[in-house]
């Protein structure tokens, strides 16, 4: 997946052969908002100016701009999967969840700060 980001927003960007561009979606909105562009400085501009008329528009309606994320999540995962996370866990001593966390944090490559995966 390739994004972009400015501002520390974040986009998803793609490519639309039909149109011969290249698209981006900013993520983490209460709402969408998307952006085209034929390279990399186009999609950058594109970009501001998308999010600027998303934000004028929110504040036009009172709107929250950025998703509000609680910390918290329902995965659903099969019966032995979670069976294997469980003793996984619980040979290290720590919760399902801290296990989840864990490889999460593996994955996106990323450890909040305060935050340890021992």
């Amino acid at each position: 997946m390739n994004t972009m980001t400015v501002d520390g927003f974040h986009a998803k960007i793609e490519y639309d052969e039909e149109l011969d561009l290249f698209r981006g979606e900013i993520l983490g909105l209460n709402g969408g908002a998307d952006f085209y562009g034929k390279n990399p400085k186009e999609l950058r501009s594109e970009f501001k100016k998308s999010f600027q008329v998303f934000l004028d528009v929110c504040q036009e309606k009172g709107i929250e701009p950025k998703r509000n994320f609680s910390g918290k999540f329902n995965l659903r995962i099969s019966p032995e999967l979670h069976e294997q996370l469980a003793i996984a866990a619980q040979a290290q001593g720590k919760s399902a969840g801290a296990r989840s966390f864990a490889a999460a944090c593996g994955v996106l490559r990323y450890l909040p700060k305060g935050r340890t995966l021992e």
